[in-house]
């Protein structure tokens, strides 16, 4: 099961213009500054989506993200979910460490996902970029190195590019994103559809406070389609309220068979820098 790094990362999962200090800024035309900040949200299942076997869900996503474009971004991502069908409750953990160049140069990751209480299975590795393509060094599940001919970005990067079309008026982006899911190998070609600026209050409540009002947010739906599958349905779908300050509320994820929605119960905006990149 795909997890949601937030609208940083991935979501999250998964912008605004200026520095933070004790509030987030008005945003204004110019460079995306993504927003160092702790959220949490719950998950439930969506009864709005037929599901095939599950039967209830619940769970929780809980991330930290730090820094800047002059010393680069670093994620701590958490999602556990809880399953239920007729074969009983299934726990699902997953846990994702991650850094990302500010220029978008490399992207290190750790993955550990475990399900039932079963071993986890550990994804660990480095992507380069270079003149063509990138270079992923992999030491788990075992050493070793694969190569795309073709560009991709990475996560911070993504997200970057869709607050831009966002802000430029654009409803949709098509990019391919490279974000060390599920083996290290998988690459996926994505389509970003951005609704019209939102202008009605936010329904979560950390949100609904001055200085977001400021903020321009959109509906964001970004679909997920495996390079090399064939298929023409997206393995995964992630929709989400995003603000130009990298913030999200009001998740939904999407894994085709069934759906979760995420309420965002808890948020911490963190120090800036005085970065100008």
């Amino acid at each position: 099961m795909k997890t949601y790094r937030g609208g940083i990362a991935g979501l999250a999962v998964m912008a605004a213009t200026g520095a933070w200090a004790q509030s987030p800024a008005p945003a204004s035309a110019g460079r995306v500054v993504l927003v160092p900040h702790r959220a949490v949200y719950d998950l439930v299942l969506d009864d709005g989506k037929p599901s095939r076997d599950i039967t209830t869900a619940r769970g929780r996503i809980a991330f930290d993200f730090s820094g800047d474009a002059c010393d680069g971004y670093a994620l701590s991502f958490r999602q556990v979910t809880e399953l239920t069908s007729e074969g009983g409750p299934r726990v699902i953990d997953a846990r994702t460490t991650s850094f990302e160049e500010g220029d978008a140069k490399s992207y290190r990751f750790k993955t550990e996902s475990s399900a039932a209480g079963a071993p986890a299975d550990i994804v660990d590795g480095t992507a380069k970029k270079g003149e063509a393509g990138y270079e992923v060094q992999l030491r788990a599940p075992k050493a070793e190195t694969h190569r795309e001919p073709s560009a991709a970005m990475f996560p911070n990067e993504q997200m970057k590019a869709v607050i831009q079309a966002a802000r430029g008026g654009k409803n949709t982006l098509n990019v391919r994103l490279y974000d060390g899911a599920n083996s290290g190998k998988d690459v996926y070609d994505t389509l970003s559809v951005i609704g019209r600026k939102i202008t009605t209050p936010a329904a979560e409540a950390p949100l609904r406070k001055p200085e977001f009002e400021k903020l321009a947010r959109w509906p964001v739906t970004i679909s997920y389609f495996k390079v090399g599958s064939g298929e023409s349905t997206p393995a995964y779908t992630v929709s989400f309220e995003l603000y130009e300050n990298g913030v999200t509320g009001a998740i939904r994820l999407d894994y085709g068979s069934f759906a979760l929605r995420g309420t965002l119960t808890r948020l911490d905006l963190l120090p800036a820098s005085d970065c100008s990149k």
